[in-house]
């Protein structure tokens, strides 16, 4: 089972730029645009590259301070949600790296908050060229991010795992049940070598065939499958399977299986509480698949497991019905 690079895999990752997110506000970043804080490419480095103002670097970066005080940067998420995770990211910064990081939050319409910042990560120290995963005790729902530096340097990446939470009262009709705005997400898949499971509930058709879930040859029995948790309990009354861009490498055939879980750590791959929703059927390549009058009435499920035979790539997932409102 592929279990991902980190504890927070199976968390949504909130600072992406296709979700909207955006770095709003810098208090210095003279070596390096703020922006490249939240770029979804991982960072490089390029040994021969400068510009005007130094050693060209692939994140953010301040100047040498002089005075007191301290640096920071504003993110303003695209979808505002629960933060369970971050990765503060200074790969290739080795002797320009800040020793010591923080991160508040906020609830704000504004793109530069003013002030009511709570901490959601206590002062911490940091190494250079280096991964730092933290987890991050709060339940709240936010819709800004203040990275404090101290007192400056610069950091290659800012990763936000998290999940969104929307107000379902307000929600009424059909509803695509696993799309990441409305809180679906993907919990655990088999394999994920070419292309991300987090990819199948983001908003859009895909824009190429790495813009999808794509697992690697299967050269033994068995099938490769992936595990999605809903935004909201509720029953599915029409199903699309995308995939855009998969020509040579799409699944042969799919299936569904749905079940009511209390909590996604149940939603284990092979529980015995999972029934068909689909049964198998065939798939073409570079196509969306509609099916409706193919899909068995459970009533209202919290978690779908998609499973692809024998292997390949899947652009897109989604899951159409309406929430259970006595849940």
């Amino acid at each position: 089972m592929a279990t991902g690079s980190h504890q927070f895999h199976a968390w949504i990752q909130l600072e992406q730029p296709r979700l909207g997110t955006r770095v709003t506000y810098a208090s210095d970043d003279f070596f390096a645009a703020k922006e490249r804080l939240i770029a979804a490419k991982e960072p490089v480095f390029i040994d021969d590259k400068y510009d005007d103002h130094g050693k060209w670097m692939d994140g953010w970066e301040s100047r040498r301070k002089r005075t007191p005080g301290h640096d920071h940067c504003i993110i303003k998420l695209g979808v505002a949600g629960v933060v369970h995770g971050v990765d503060i990211d200074t790969s290739f910064f080795t002797g320009n790296y800040p020793p010591h990081a923080s991160i508040d939050a906020c609830v704000s319409e504004d793109d530069v908050p003013a002030g009511d910042w709570t901490e959601i990560l206590a002062r911490t120290e940091v190494q250079g060229d280096t991964h730092h995963y933290l987890a991050i005790a709060d339940d709240s729902i936010w819709t800004h991010l203040r990275l404090n530096i101290y007192p400056d340097g610069g950091i290659a990446r800012l990763r936000v795992f998290g999940q969104v939470r929307p107000d379902f009262s307000a929600l009424t009709g059909s509803m695509d049940l696993v799309a990441l705005e409305n809180g679906g997400r993907a919990i655990a898949c088999s394999d994920e070598h070419y292309g991300s499971m987090h990819n199948l509930n983001v908003a859009g058709r895909g824009v190429n065939m790495g813009d999808g879930w794509e697992t690697a040859r299967r050269r033994g029995p068995g099938n490769d499958w992936v595990v999605l948790a809903l935004g909201h309990p509720g029953r599915i009354e029409k199903v699309e399977v995308d995939t855009a861009h998969f020509k040579g490498n799409y699944p042969d055939r799919v299936s569904l299986e749905a079940a009511v879980f209390e909590s996604s750590d149940d939603a284990i791959y092979n529980s015995i509480h999972w029934q068909t929703l689909l049964p198998e059927t065939s798939l073409d390549m570079d196509k969306q698949h509609y099916f409706e009058d193919e899909l068995i009435d459970l009533g209202a499920v919290s978690h779908v497991r998609m499973s692809i035979y024998p292997d390949g790539g899947v652009s897109r997932l989604r899951l159409h019905g309406r929430i259970d409102l006595d849940d």
